[in-house]
């Protein structure tokens, strides 16, 4: 059920992409369609995309490719089998998900990432020795490359590194500690297919990781993974669920700051601030504040904030969340005034560092400022390059240009264009 969801929500950004590409409302091609404009906003929502005549029809009116919607071409499909089209709509979805989702010089490592991930041999490991020491090392690698945005080689590294951790649980003396560290790689999986916007597959990866989280006992390493599986709830709008799990999760773990490991708390700490996420997205505004103060509370007693670190948690990281939030909840006015004092703070994880600035258009946006969004994001770049090719972000840099109906500001659409989504 979450791949057809995630299908559906990938055919609604390409209906989306193509009617801003071409300055259109959802009002003007709903008319020119016959329809009211609800119908429009339901397909870009992900929702209404199992009607095959209205998916064609607004298809053709927006010059979409039939095959980018999972659609027979119209020479080869047969009006009077619409089974027929349909199955052929659902096996060109099932077959081609991550191609959707992904630029194309990026599918054969995805492919090796996801056949990492499937039940059975995978890709062959690297190697490498599997002496525990070595495989630390390994993912903390792993993990300084996600910090710094690195996501193209990450996404190299990971298949080969979870082979050899497999091949080392299989016949390791100290399976529970090879556990923790598997565990910890189909973490950071989950994380970098969610940056992909590949939902699918990041379920896929979380299971993973919950499994082998559970093997280890390591209550570290439990926070950690079901700090990921509430994220990949929350982008599938199942903010409730992932409130749930995170409160409860939470809720066995808080308390005795002055006596846990730094490792710990920061744990502990991300996994409240995926509850402020989560609760903001929601439009929980005193969820949202409980999870801020004890996140707030955790970050008294730790500060992880280094590219190289395990976890990156610190009084820096929840003021950013806490941006966020604000930015949620449309309180532009808040966000910047909130964002002012980062802006001149020292970040030293890149990935922080863009997140910041991205936030801070998104909130200069909101308020129409878009020639002050468009240079936060030109500094977000400089952070982190890899970050802001991200769909999210795109997403933004397109509204952005189609908003700017006069082409004030050219910078603008030339940045668009570089990105791929020209206004």
């Amino acid at each position: 059920m979450a791949d057809a969801y995630g299908d559906a929500r990938r055919i609604g950004e390409q209906i989306r992409q193509a009617r801003v590409l071409q300055r259109r409302s959802q009002k003007n091609v709903a008319e020119a369609l016959g329809y009211h404009q609800s119908k429009v906003s339901r397909l870009e929502s992900g929702r209404g995309t199992d009607d095959i005549r209205v998916l064609r029809a607004v298809a053709r009116e927006l010059n979409i490719p039939s095959d980018q919607l999972g659609l027979a071409p119209t020479q080869n499909a047969s009006a009077n089998d619409p089974e027929a089209e349909d199955m052929h709509r659902r096996t060109f979805l099932a077959a081609s998900a991550v191609a959707l989702a992904n630029p194309v010089g990026s599918v054969t490592s995805r492919t090796n990432l996801v056949q990492a991930l499937l039940p059975g041999p995978g890709p062959g490991g690297t190697g490498a020795p599997h002496d525990t020491a070595v495989l630390y090392q390994r993912v903390g690698a792993a993990l300084r490359l996600f910090h710094t945005c690195n996501y193209t080689q990450l996404e190299g590294t990971l298949p080969g590194l979870i082979a050899d951790l497999k091949l080392a649980a299989s016949d390791a003396t100290d399976r529970d500690t090879v556990s923790g560290l598997l565990a910890t790689a189909y973490q950071t999986t989950t994380s970098l297919l969610l940056k992909r916007h590949d939902q699918g597959n990041a379920w896929l990866a979380v299971g993973r990781a919950m499994a082998e989280a559970e093997r280890s006992g390591d209550p570290v390493v439990l926070a950690s993974s079901v700090r990921v599986q509430a994220h990949v709830l929350v982008r599938e709008k199942h903010t409730t669920e992932a409130l749930t799990l995170v409160r409860h999760t939470a809720d066995q773990l808080t308390g005795s700051y002055d006596r846990r490991s730094p490792k710990y708390l920061a744990a502990v700490g991300l996994l409240l601030l995926r509850g402020v996420t989560a609760a903001s997205s929601r439009g929980d505004r005193a969820a949202t504040k409980d999870f801020l103060a004890e996140a707030k509370e955790v970050s008294r007693y730790v500060t992880l904030d280094r590219p190289d670190a395990w976890a990156t948690f610190s009084p820096t990281n929840v003021a950013l969340h806490e941006l966020s939030a604000l930015v949620a909840f449309g309180d532009a006015g808040l966000a910047l005034h909130a964002a002012r004092p980062l802006m001149r703070r020292h970040i030293p994880v890149p990935e922080r560092r863009a997140a910041l600035w991205v936030e801070a258009a998104r909130a200069y946006s909101q308020q129409g400022r878009l020639a002050d969004g468009y240079q936060a994001l030109r500094i977000a770049e400089t952070c982190a390059a890899q970050d802001i090719r991200r769909p999210d972000v795109r997403h933004l840099v397109a509204d952005m240009a189609a908003r700017d109906r006069r082409r004030t500001l050219p910078e603008l659409h030339h940045f668009s264009r570089q990105l791929g989504v020209p206004a």
